[in-house]
């Protein structure tokens, strides 16, 4: 899920129930609710009657797409034709001149609840066969016909706690796995995620322990969890976010909080907020940076045409150079702007360059950065590494307390790394990402 809801630039419709053949159409999405629109109402309706359905259809439509509904379900598609569960699409139908006019006026427009922003589950009837708690069609003619604008007409359906989003920002329609899996030492908004979900589904589900937000870090207690949810839900407990974990997860956490219900709980910004993740660029400075100079130094020295940086966490000329370069050599826009894109090109290209190199080969730079975040309960030869560079800083500041070097990723090593996050000024996680890797080797094997 973004952070504010996107509208999508296409749709994928099932012309039929979701559980039956049918043929699957991806039509634009102003298409798509011209189509709906002109098959659920008149066009010799009052504007504001139209205009009121048509902000209902469009926010019930991103509903299905923003809770990911039939895709966390094992579907390929968003929404089906089917007007006993969704809203009435006919593949190739006529579509009437006004309302292809407002719709292509108020499109990314949609109605959100106070204080949620996901689109608010708006469902209607026709309020002449069929009836329910939400708007009732020919009823908006009535309040129409008395004055009402199109604002007021769905308060009085759906209360006065609603609003509209005006202009909202037009996007790929993506789904929301990450595209490989969260596993103990991923790293990131993805991460957060799935943390602050499990969350609320422990609260209906007890048994699923409850985790840490504070960071992104995906660390043993949240592995614990993973493993006590895919238990509870008959998936295989392997403590892994992979793609059916990740929509069975997004499946319940829209379940407990009735996302696609007219009662939902709702979204708070807070809940769906992206911490990590943003594009790096010139001017910039802190960890991100400091992780992606890391990256970029490191494969300097396998490909000469890459300019030799230093690793000072600000993104200056130098840095930017080094982008422009790799941008170019890998096919991407040369724009010197480090999206999440660019990010994870340059990480995959690093282990790849790590995965090729001999075991007993280092550089200039220090033992490579084996690609995850190392965390308590990790042993091994990186953990070893770790508490032998952090046994050389700590000579320098006492305020890093030593450890043994026994390859155990144990409380003792993860209260030196946070000593020596706080020191850095670092966000205080115990984990030791990129950026703790390079200044334990570059500080330790300046000491030495």
């Amino acid at each position: 899920m973004a952070v504010t809801p996107e509208i999508p630039q296409t749709i994928t419709v099932h012309l039929g129930r979701p559980n039956t053949p049918a043929a699957n159409v991806t039509v634009p999405f102003t298409d798509y609710i011209k189509n709906v629109a002109s098959n659920e109402i008149y066009p010799t309706w009052p504007e504001s009657a139209i205009r009121a359905n048509i902000l209902a259809q469009i926010t019930f439509a991103l509903n299905r797409v923003y809770t990911e509904y039939y895709r966390s379900r094992g579907y390929d598609f968003d929404i089906t034709d089917n007007t006993s569960i969704d809203q009435r699409y006919v593949y190739g139908g006529e579509v009437y001149d006004n309302i292809s006019r407002i719709a292509d006026e108020i499109f990314n427009n949609y109605i959100v609840r106070t204080g949620s922003v996901e689109p608010l589950y708006a469902q209607f009837c026709d309020g002449y066969t069929t009836f329910c708690n939400g708007l009732s069609q020919w009823g908006t003619v009535t309040l129409a016909n008395q004055g009402l604008t199109p604002i007021q007409i769905l308060r009085y359906y759906y209360g006065d706690n609603i609003s509209i989003v005006y202009n909202a920002p037009v996007g790929g329609n993506t789904e929301s796995y990450p595209g490989v899996a969260l596993r103990r030492g991923s790293f990131g908004d993805d991460v957060l995620t799935i943390k602050r979900e499990l969350n609320r589904i422990a609260k209906n589900y007890p048994a699923i322990p409850t985790v840490n937000t504070a960071t992104g870090v995906y660390d043993l207690e949240t592995e614990n969890a993973v493993k006590t949810f895919q238990q509870i839900f008959n998936l295989d407990p392997d403590g892994i976010v992979g793609k059916a974990t990740w929509y069975k997860i997004k499946q319940i956490y829209a379940g407990v909080k009735r996302l696609s219900e007219i009662t939902s709980e709702g979204l708070e910004l807070s809940e769906v907020e992206k911490r990590y993740t943003r594009e790096l660029q010139i001017g910039d400075r802190g960890v991100d940076v400091e992780a992606l100079q890391y990256y970029l130094a490191f494969l300097g020295y396998f490909y000469p045409e890459l300019p030799p940086i230093p690793i000072t966490g600000y993104f200056g000329e130098l840095t930017r150079d080094a982008v422009f370069t790799f941008q170019n050599n890998y096919g991407l826009p040369v724009t010197g702007v480090v999206d999440a894109n660019v990010f994870f090109q340059i990480e995959q290209a690093y282990r790849d360059a790590v995965r090729d190199l001999p075991a007993s080969y280092q550089t200039a730079i220090g033992e490579p950065y084996p690609g995850r975040f190392i965390i308590e309960g990790d042993r091994g030869e990186s953990v070893r590494i770790i508490q032998r560079y952090l046994n050389v800083v700590a000579q320098s500041n006492p305020s890093i307390p030593t450890v043994t070097v026994d390859g155990i990723f144990g409380p003792a090593t993860r209260r030196a790394v946070i000593a020596l996050q706080r020191s850095l000024g670092f966000e205080q996680n115990g984990a030791v990402g990129p950026a703790e890797w390079a200044e334990l080797v570059i500080r330790g094997n300046f000491l030495n």
